[in-house]
């Protein structure tokens, strides 16, 4: 389990900043590939907007300025305040990098099974397509309270595996997992057009599922593996 200020300093290192936290640059909200109104009937217009214009900015902007408190306090030697600060790096930043990855692994030419070299490790670890979608459905939708489910990637051992994450733990950092595709199970992401119906929300999610983007990620991880 990494450190809470290992976690930290890992947020302030993934967005490409210098080494030092004197010239952290500003995270800012990643434009949508698509309009609000383009995964819909999956996901509605209403709602892809508050997601994204609101609780992803809010992640955002709580993210900067968590990070800029930490500089001061780091500036000043206050070891007491980089240790209190690091819930809000935690939670912030993996919301910030949770809806980074969930708004490109959608797509309204989405849907359909995946191809080609991930299909094969999908029948090679769960044995068909429809028995990794049922495991990930049944995961994600068996969340208590907020979270995500998700598939990924183990370095170690060159599989996939399907694992949930609680509120907005990032899924590398939590468990060294590389993320492929992530359900966001928060009730911010469904509740105005599915109610407290979640299993509908994840089963409707595979519709728009960007296999393409997904693919990808899977063979940069098998790179860097």
């Amino acid at each position: 389990m990494l450190s809470r200020v290992i976690l930290g300093s890992r947020l302030l290192a993934c967005r490409g900043a210098s080494s030092t936290i004197a010239a952290r640059q500003e995270h800012t909200l990643p434009a949508l590939p698509y309009e609000y109104n383009a995964l819909a009937p999956v996901v509605n217009a209403d709602i892809m907007e508050l997601h994204h214009k609101k609780h992803h900015a809010t992640y955002v902007n709580n993210l900067n300025n968590a990070e800029k408190q930490l500089k001061e306090a780091t500036d000043a030697g206050d070891i007491g305040k980089v240790i209190a600060l690091q819930p809000a790096l935690k939670f912030n930043g993996g919301g910030h990098i949770n809806h980074s990855i969930f708004w490109t692994v959608m797509s309204p030419n989405g849907g359909g099974e995946p191809t080609g070299d991930l299909l094969s490790a999908i029948n090679r670890d769960f044995g068909s397509y429809d028995n990794m979608r049922e495991k990930l459905s049944a995961a994600s939708i068996g969340i208590q309270g907020s979270g995500w489910g998700w598939l990924g990637y183990n370095k170690t051992t060159r599989t996939l595996a399907i694992t949930t994450c609680a509120n907005q733990d990032p899924l590398e950092a939590t468990t060294g997992l590389v993320p492929l595709f992530g359900i966001d199970v928060w009730e911010h992401a469904y509740y105005l057009q599915y109610k407290n119906v979640r299993p509908d929300y994840v089963k409707a999610i595979f519709n728009v599922a960007n296999w393409q983007n997904i693919d990808e990620r899977y063979h940069n991880a098998l790179i860097n593996s």
